[in-house]
């Protein structure tokens, strides 16, 4: 089983740089996406080739959007609004009530955002969710005029990102264990706008005071980890390397220097992360070849 996670930056500017080929000839069983970034409507014809799609743009014009395509409709549906679009082959788009359940304290300021969404497939005992996690921003003391590229916000991203975490924290505990009680397993995919270790950022003495690698925010992602919870399985694949990377600016030469960062994730039960085959990072040839800003995560699971 191939399990592929995408942050593809406005899946309208990823099909004019080839989305749908990759797509094609992935062969994934599972796609997730980030950032879709398109209300239904304006979703390409065709895009997701033989995939079904489940979907939740959110309700913040062109922002945000995540996404799950599988080979088979899917058997079950959730997200944080109540609700979502299905998309199968040749078919109209069908808004359907998704489920809900109970949010976790202090996630309803996120639910309409289009932040997450999981699904159970129907030909696996597997529960996969799409995530994609504020990017934030520097704390109060950190911001120095002149050297940010976007005005000083006195910390407010910054302290939305935390309170994202404080209550994402229980909601990702609901999730998996919710899962487990379903008799599935449960993989966490997407982009969690978060580098974990000095292996994960190629510069990371010079970013210790960049948002995405505080110490607050790597301690948050070292809670969400262990052996009997969640496995980051490309790290677990992948132990003393640097990187692979997953996502470039598009400043400079940052790509063709490979001066990146690694915030894409597979966060897998332990069971399921035992199964793990193969793990790699789609980085494209050239920067004129590159479909988003991120690059594709794939993983290769021997599970059945």
């Amino acid at each position: 089983m191939r399990i592929a996670t995408f942050n593809i930056n406005g899946i309208r500017a990823a099909q004019r740089r080839g989305f749908d080929a990759w797509l094609a000839e992935r062969g994934a069983d599972v796609v997730t996406l980030q950032e879709v970034r398109a209300p239904v409507e304006a979703l390409p014809e065709g895009v997701f080739g033989d995939y079904h799609l489940a979907y939740d743009p959110g309700s913040i014009a062109g922002r945000n959007g995540v996404a799950v395509l599988t080979r088979q409709p899917p058997a079950a549906v959730r997200t944080w609004s109540g609700s979502a679009t299905l998309l199968g082959p040749g078919e109209p788009p069908t808004e359907v009530d998704a489920e809900q359940g109970t949010l976790a304290r202090g996630m309803r300021e996120f639910s309409d955002e289009g932040r997450y969404l999981e699904v159970d497939l129907a030909d696996q005992l597997l529960t996969v969710a799409s995530l994609y996690l504020p990017k934030g921003g520097l704390p109060a003391h950190l911001q120095k005029p002149g050297r940010m590229r976007e005005a000083p916000d006195g910390g407010a991203k910054y302290d939305r990102k935390m309170r994202f975490l404080d209550a994402f924290a229980r909601q990702l505990k609901r999730s998996r264990l919710e899962a487990r009680a379903r008799g599935r397993e449960f993989v966490l995919t997407g982009d969690l706008n978060i580098a974990h270790l000095n292996h994960d950022v190629a510069n990371w003495r010079r970013s210790q005071q960049s948002e995405g690698f505080l110490p607050e925010e790597r301690e948050w992602l070292d809670q969400q980890l262990s052996p009997r919870t969640l496995v980051d399985v490309l790290r677990a694949a992948h132990p003393d390397a640097d990187g692979p990377y997953t996502w470039w600016s598009w400043l400079g030469r940052a790509f063709e220097k490979d001066v990146g960062w690694r915030i894409d994730y597979q966060l897998a039960t332990p069971a399921l992360a035992k199964s793990v085959i193969g793990a790699s990072v789609d980085r494209e040839p050239s920067r004129e070849e590159r479909r988003s800003d991120h690059a594709a995560l794939v993983v290769d699971y021997q599970w059945t």
